[in-house]
């Protein structure tokens, strides 16, 4: 499981294009994103590198 920090994050779109960028590195990965804590946690045998740079890529670096 991978968890992001994702304080670009702030509405309904975001949790969407959060899901797709996700999406794009694993079709298969779960994905439970909590906007009012801009949290994202995904679970995928993926490297979390991969899924951190889809997810700057689509304009949602993760915090630390």
């Amino acid at each position: 499981m991978h968890a992001f920090k994702l304080p670009a994050m702030s509405c309904g779109h975001c949790v969407q294009a959060v899901t797709e960028a996700v999406h794009e590195v694993d079709p298969q990965a779960r994905v439970e994103v909590d906007l009012a804590r801009k949290e994202a946690q995904v679970e995928s045998a993926q490297p979390r590198e991969r899924f951190a740079a889809a997810l700057t890529e689509a304009g949602y670096t993760p915090a630390g």
